[in-house]
């Protein structure tokens, strides 16, 4: 399998939040201080928020993971010999018995491929050499003949013009070679045979090659500048010659140009089937018309799995797609337990703070590990979007404590920098109503029901409603094409610290028995509501319990 050890993602959920991405990053730095390949990973687009602290921090922004199914770059290997469509078939038989291959992928002069050619495609021509070749179909060069028989030219004529007729062996008769001798053909005579020399000229060949470095008389060379021919003499014996010469022919004249390839990308799944229904034994991976790898038959099985650490959420319905293909190394998170499954213990920190990431500010002190002011700036960015600037019922004073030390080593000072980084965020002029609908949704499955939730922040809760109905008509949407049971949305008001929740879907008595609130309607107001984790999962989850069955 091609490059190193897998390295391991630390990621947070789909529809990443400021913790979600921050404490990413800070947490996979950590990881690479204690020796771990870690990469900090996102499992979707970067909000207006989080922008502005990657920016004020001048912090990249963490690759993105769109799932995490095999795929073929999982398992190709390295492509360890080419050949080029003008190498000879001597050559071609050479790389596959040197290097061990079935099949070999073949490339033009500029690095494209354009065919491959297996041991059964040069096994056919060996094949073909019961009978002389026909040159002029294979544009093979008097050059190329030359090299290939390690002859020496006696007389000299063009020796890039490309052969244009047969190859024959000169024996018996003159009657015989009149009868089978042509123009333009290239003809093998052993030592001493003067007369079919001559008479081979007189059919103006293109090229009369002598073997066993046979004497070449003054009488033949005259002849042969007469009709413009080549003599080429070779040390080979005529048989030896003549099979040489039939493996000049260019690697482009048998390969097979309709190919069965594929892309790094693909999923694995989805190339199983043609693999199973076609007969090749390797395939090779192009990306861009450019040769990456092969994939062989003989290796078409499940990958090690990718090694993921989840950050800022525990539950698959929250993960990044084809978690269960992944194997899950460590969770740091602050939210309830949601089933996640492992295959084995691992490493779990969960504490009921405010934020993930005052949970890994806190282990790189515990663990005595020097924090940089930009890895400081980002956990306290997070620390400010989670609890709202310490105004959400999630803060706690652990929370606080944390900030205020973060605050110190980035050198901001946490209001101002707060204010600032809250009003990126809470900006939706360029949101549509179906971005706002889905912004920053974590879904949750609370007893049967499968709920969406999610969460736009705003400084003028008036602002956002002017839309109201453009977002409930968005919400019916997701919740149709996604098929959620509900489809709910916490416009939050960072001033005033109250939430308007809208919702779509049923069972609308859920949302009244959780807030004791007449939900008849479209959306209920909620004041001094502001975190989804801690004052509206837990209703949802207590009324679900409390309804008839």
């Amino acid at each position: 399998m091609m490059g190193t050890a897998k390295p391991v993602y630390v990621i947070g959920h789909r529809n990443p939040d400021t913790d979600s991405i921050c404490s990413a990053i800070a947490y996979a730095a950590l990881k690479q201080k204690e020796g771990e390949n870690a990469i900090a990973a996102r499992a979707g687009q970067i909000n207006p928020e989080t922008q502005y602290a990657l920016d004020y921090f001048k912090a990249d922004v963490p690759m993105l993971i769109v799932d995490l199914y095999p795929r073929v770059r999982d398992i190709m290997l390295e492509c360890t010999a080419v050949v080029k469509e003008t190498d000879n078939l001597r050559y071609l038989g050479r790389v596959l018995q040197e290097n061990n291959l079935r099949s070999i992928p073949v490339m033009n002069d500029d690095g494209r491929m354009v065919g491959i050619v297996t041991v059964s495609d040069l096994a056919q021509r060996y094949f073909e050499e019961l009978n002389m070749q026909d040159l002029g179909e294979s544009s093979v060069s008097l050059k190329a003949i030359v090299d290939i028989i390690e002859g020496e030219i006696v007389v000299d004529s063009d020796e890039n013009s490309t052969v244009k007729g047969k190859v024959h062996i000169a024996a018996g008769s003159k009657t015989t070679i009149k009868k089978w001798v042509s123009q333009d053909d290239v003809v093998l005579v052993g030592e001493g045979q003067y007369a079919s020399m001559q008479e081979c000229l007189l059919h103006n060949i293109a090229c009369l090659i002598v073997t066993n470095s046979g004497n070449i008389p003054e009488i033949v060379k005259q002849d042969a500048r007469r009709t413009h021919a080549m003599i080429v003499r070779t040390p080979l014996d005529t048989f030896t010659a003549a099979r040489l010469i039939n493996q000049s022919i260019p690697v482009g004249h048998i390969m097979q140009k309709k190919l069965t390839a594929f892309e790094s990308h693909q999923l694995l799944s989805d190339i199983r089937g043609t693999i199973e229904s076609s007969k090749f034994r390797n395939y090779p991976v192009v990306d861009d018309d450019k040769l990456v790898g092969i994939v062989s038959r003989d290796k078409l099985m499940l990958p090690d799995p990718e090694r993921v650490i989840l950050v800022d959420h525990n539950e698959r319905g929250q993960a990044v797609e084809g978690i269960e293909n992944a194997k899950v190394l460590e969770i740091v998170d602050h939210h309830r337990l949601g089933g996640m499954k492992t295959g084995e213990p691992i490493y779990i920190r969960e504490e009921p703070v405010g934020c993930t990431a005052t949970i890994i500010a806190n282990m790189y002190w515990q663990k005595n590990m020097e924090m940089p002011a930009q890895v400081a700036g980002l956990l306290l960015s997070a620390i400010i979007s989670d609890t709202v600037l310490f105004k959400s019922p999630t803060c706690t004073g652990y929370d606080k404590i944390t900030a205020e030390r973060l605050a110190e080593l980035a050198d901001v000072q946490i209001e101002k920098y707060g204010m600032e980084l809250l009003k990126a965020g809470a900006s939706i002029g360029d949101m549509t109503p179906a971005d706002i609908a889905k912004n920053d949704n974590k879904e949750f499955q609370i007893g049967d029901y499968r709920i969406l939730v999610s969460q736009i922040s705003v400084m003028d809760l008036e602002d956002a409603l002017k839309m109201k109905a453009e977002l409930l008509e968005s919400m019916n949407a997701l919740c149709s094409s996604e098929k959620y049971d509900m489809c709910l949305l916490m416009v939050t008001d960072i001033l005033q610290e109250s939430t308007e929740l809208l919702y779509v879907g049923s069972p609308k008595p859920l949302i009244g028995m959780a807030f004791k609130k007449d939900a008849s309607g479209d959306s209920i107001f909620l004041p001094g509501v502001m975190s989804r984790k801690k004052q509206i999962i837990p209703p949802l989850t207590e009324a679900v319990q409390r309804m008839p069955k």
